[in-house]
């Protein structure tokens, strides 16, 4: 199975406080999909990330990492119970831990205009699964490819994740490039960066495996402030070198 398709699964928001939160860091029992959203503590569900909560919660993502013990790449995990500040509000309902009705504002994410930033593709090959913006979607692209084929660097920037702790992503390359930009590289067959090396544009990062998957593919994301972002909107043409 897919990286995509485990978005309910560990989900690796490998955010350094640097980017203003984030993503999904392992501590806790994984329990349901379903999630809780009252009282002190909040279970996480399905697409959640530490930015999300936070807006759900009240609670800063600072706070929520602080009172959980979450430390980098600060993932978490469907299932997983996190200490909160205060009550908390469900989204759906509209509705607080004391009954009360709430307005709660989810915003849409705000992706960035095309251009902003020069991606290339990280290997080749056809996208198999593409991303989806829906509840439990693919969070990123599958890619098909041969074993042992080279995975780069979509962009400059300093690698903050490299391992295979996240379960159901396998050997697992995370980027960060700015505050606002990471990129992560799931399924690898092997590493060939370590935590905190900067790497180049381009430059070789992994080779294509089947870690974590049902086949030989790379699960690669963009996230923008946590958000995940469809890669081929920022892409270029697939077989294309980057114009900018």
């Amino acid at each position: 199975m897919s990286a995509g398709r485990l978005s309910g699964k560990p989900f690796f928001i490998a955010v350094c406080l640097a980017v203003t939160l984030l993503l999904a860091g392992c501590s806790g029992n994984k329990s349901s999909d379903s999630g809780s959203e009252s009282g002190p503590v909040y279970t996480v569900k399905r697409g959640d990330t530490l930015y999300r909560i936070a807006r759900k919660t009240g609670t800063s993502v600072k706070d929520l990492a602080r009172l959980n013990g979450i430390s980098a790449p600060y993932t978490i995990e469907v299932g997983q119970r996190l200490k909160v500040n205060g009550s908390t509000r469900t989204a759906s309902s509209g509705r607080s831990s004391s009954g009360r009705t709430a307005a709660v504002a989810v915003p849409q994410p705000s992706w960035p205009p095309v251009g902003q930033r020069c991606w290339r593709w990280p290997t080749s090959g056809k996208v198999i699964l593409p991303y989806s913006s829906a509840d439990g979607g693919n969070k990123g692209i599958d890619i098909a490819g041969q074993r042992g084929q080279p995975v780069v660097a979509s962009g400059a920037g300093t690698v903050v994740y490299a391992g295979n702790q996240l379960r159901g992503y396998g050997n697992l390359v995370m980027i960060k490039h700015s505050e606002d930009y990471i990129t992560a590289y799931a399924h690898n067959d092997s590493l060939l960066v370590n935590n905190g090396q900067k790497v180049k544009a381009g430059e070789k990062i992994a080779t294509m495996g089947s870690t974590g998957a049902d086949g030989v593919q790379l699960h690669f994301q963009i996230r923008y402030r946590a958000t995940a972002i469809d890669p081929q909107r920022y892409l270029p043409p697939p077989g294309k070198a980057p114009s900018c």
